[in-house]
């Protein structure tokens, strides 16, 4: 292309300069021809008019001069200048090109990284996976792991205490010397402190059985009476089996034993039947003695819950609420009653006439509490994550409970720093490192973070790895990961992040064949009790543990594929959606006024036939993708990320119904809470209503479909056959 550009020195026209912006058809930078006429012709024989309609004739045509003079080199001058400018401007155009457009995605370049220290990269910053788990192998040893027990072994460090918050300091101080972007999440949160005064109090017939230094968070205060009853681990067919036999549970004392389910679920079971009081001992008191204390809290939930559904931070405009899973039940942990260790089973304790008394005197204080983070960011994709996170915070010594996890948390985080700074690991997404507080009281500080940047870590977050009670004895067992089919309990610290924030997670622990480590939840939670429960071999294990942990988080930073195998969850839907079917055609043929012949699982079997081809499809797309180009591969892995989150029903509130993932939640919106409205229904129970169960029907159907329709990719990639 050729332009022609005019300059005025005093108003009037002095030169013309041609450019030849000729493209060069190779894609190199664009050539500049110039052609320069200026009126120093005048200057050497150009006098007459002729002449100057010569130049105006031909103006590209530069005649040399005869001779020089200073105007001559004053021109010359200003024409170099121009020249020297405009050829600048232009290479520094065609550089920024350069550096704007997008990395090449055979080639993949990585930009620098939003923090400071991270640098262009120009060729693909993967290194070999058996060299990356070999480093970490060697970074990790039963000598650092002691050197950790001792710096994070503490006596006393609950939740907002100064033995917390010096926990706090010490993590954040080693996450600053591995060279990590660290920051700190503060909270001002209800938590429950023991009587002030006095203490908790039981009585049998009008004696007192004893002072009780243990308690149970969040149980209402005050004071209860009645007969008292065995509930063995106050478990729904425990209680079931109460009334089997005739018995109420109404106005009684419910005596439970500890484990097989949470103490919120043993006191949300016994509200459900209308119980005064539940006391709970410990199930194994022949190891861990009849004097034992147990702690814990009857929140049957995750988070403050007293701002359930958001964050507990100090400018929170909301009003004062109290969460749905706040029962009026009193609740306390007990650790002695006569008798007791020689029932079996369920039934009576005593006459009628033989009453207990409860009396609950715990306080509520609001608290501060700090989350402590620290951050590996990636080469590649450093705005995409996993989290590795362990509580800090005990009821007492907590070393299996908290030290281990902490431990563990910043034994990793000094082994992976260390191998980016020293030996040329380069993983493709972030690492975070988090040291949660009130952990003990449900995992307070994990849940409102999540609560607090739910929007941002919807579709940033990718995995999280628990790393609470990682060693509780000899033997490997891998629980509940959370593809496995085995969903998540309450109480497992990796609940909230997959049921309310829609992240996958998974949890693991080192335990003894056929024996539950008894002392967490006690006073007895030492070093002493968890080298006898693992021969010594607290510091060998807690290696083991965290090469595993290790090797999950750097497998999912390290590939270019996330390796979140979206069908598994198929069979898991099939199963539940085949019980539904076959409980709604026993049910409209037996009791047809329930439930009508117009309704029908066709469209839940079709929402879960497009799921079904959604993975395959993307399976199919995954083996015939390259994946060295890097946009392709960003959009499968969101894609793969969407799941879980797709699976949250869009239906309910995160406030009423905060575990709403509708495979592995609770709440009336998920499809086992539809296969239990349809035995409500066919045993004719009060709170069944036809309904409401075909309103929950359609729901469900309908987040299936849409999470099957978010993971077909684009608009016009999804199945419409509903």
């Amino acid at each position: 292309m050729d332009c022609l550009m005019s300059t005025r020195f005093n108003g009037e026209p002095r030169s013309y300069t041609r450019f030849n912006l000729t493209q060069n058809m190779e894609g190199e930078n664009s050539q500049v021809e110039m052609k320069l006429s200026s009126d120093m012709d005048e200057e050497v024989g150009g006098n007459g008019v002729g002449e100057d309609l010569n130049h105006a004739k031909d103006p590209y045509v530069v005649r040399k001069p005869a001779g020089r003079t200073p105007k001559n080199v004053c021109f010359m001058v200003a024409t170099i200048l121009l020249i020297f400018i405009i050829s600048y401007l232009i290479g520094y155009l065609s550089h920024r090109r350069k550096e704007l457009a997008p990395p090449s995605c055979s080639r993949p370049t990585v930009e620098e990284s939003i923090t400071q220290g991270y640098v262009k990269m120009e060729a693909d910053p993967l290194m070999d996976w058996s060299d990356v788990k070999s480093l970490l192998d060697q970074k990790m040893s039963a000598s650092s792991f002691e050197s950790a027990f001792s710096e994070f072994a503490s006596e006393s460090h609950q939740a907002g205490s100064a033995g917390d918050e010096a926990l706090a300091n010490k993590v954040l101080k080693r996450f600053n010397q591995y060279g990590m972007y660290t920051w700190t999440d503060e909270h001002y949160v209800k938590l429950v402190d023991p009587p002030a005064s006095g203490s908790n109090m039981v009585t049998f017939k009008g004696s007192d059985l004893g002072t009780l230094r243990g308690y149970l968070a969040y149980s209402k205060t005050g004071t209860a009476q009645g007969a008292v009853l065995h509930g063995n681990y106050g478990q729904m067919d425990d209680l079931r089996k109460l009334q089997d036999k005739s018995i109420a549970l109404d106005g009684r004392v419910l005596l439970v034993k500890s484990g097989k389910i949470s103490f919120a679920e043993k006191v949300a079971n016994a509200a459900k039947l209308n119980a005064s009081a539940v006391l709970i001992y410990p199930a194994d008191n022949s190891r861990i003695g009849g004097s034992t204390q147990l702690f814990g809290h009857v929140h049957l939930g995750s988070g403050d819950p007293y701002t359930p559904g958001f964050p507990s931070f100090n400018n929170t405009q909301f009003p004062p609420v109290q969460s749905w899973a706040l029962h009026t039940d009193l609740g306390t942990a007990y650790h002695s009653y006569p008798n007791h260790d020689y029932f079996k089973g369920v039934g009576k304790l005593g006459d009628d006439k033989d009453m207990v008394t409860v009396e609950v005197n715990n306080v509520l204080a609001e608290k501060m509490i700090n989350n402590v983070f620290g951050v590996i960011k990636g080469f590649v994709d450093p705005d995409r994550f996993v989290v590795l996170g362990a509580q800090r915070d005990a009821w007492g010594p907590g070393f299996a409970s908290s030290t281990v996890g902490t431990s563990v948390l910043v034994e990793l985080a000094r082994a992976i720093s260390d191998m980016v700074k020293n030996d040329g690991f380069k993983p493709r997404r972030s690492i975070v490192f988090a040291s949660w507080s009130a952990g003990e009281y449900g995992s307070v500080g994990a849940t409102e973070w999540l609560e607090g940047y739910l929007s941002s870590l919807n579709m940033k977050a990718f995995s999280y790895i628990n790393l609470d009670g990682v060693v509780t004895g000899m033997y490997s067992s891998c629980l509940s990961l959370f593809y496995s089919m085995e969903p998540l309990r309450l109480n497992d610290p990796a609940y909230p992040f997959i049921t309310f924030s829609g992240i996958p997670s998974v949890s693991f622990r080192f335990i003894t064949e056929g024996e539950e480590y008894p002392y967490l939840g006690t006073l007895q939670d030492t070093r002493d009790k968890l080298n006898g429960a693992t021969s010594n071999q607290v510091a060998k294990l807690a290696v083991s543990a965290g090469q595993f942990a290790g090797k999950i988080a750097l497998r999912l930073v390290h590939d270019h594929l996330l390796r979140l195998d979206v069908k598994k969850y198929i069979r898991q839907i099939h199963i539940q959606v085949y019980d539904i079917n076959s409980k709604i055609k026993s049910l409209q043929s037996m009791q047809p006024q329930l439930l009508p012949k117009s309704l029908t699982v066709q469209w839940l079997m079709s929402a879960l036939g497009s799921y079904s081809r959604a993975a395959s499809s993307l399976s199919t797309e995954i083996d015939n993708s390259d994946l060295e180009e890097e946009e392709m591969c960003r959009n499968i892995n969101d894609r793969i990320m969407s799941v879980e989150r797709d699976f949250l029903s869009p239906y309910v509130s995160p406030r009423e119904s905060p575990f709403r993932h509708i495979l592995v939640g609770s709440g009336s919106h998920t499809l086992k809470a539809l296969s239990d409205h349809l035995d409500a229904l066919q045993d004719d129970h009060s709170d069944a209503n036809a309904d409401l169960f075909r309103i929950q029907f359609a729901l469900a159907t309908w987040t299936i479909q849409g999470c099957a329709n978010s993971l077909a990719g684009e608009i016009w990639s999804t199945d419409n056959m509903i």
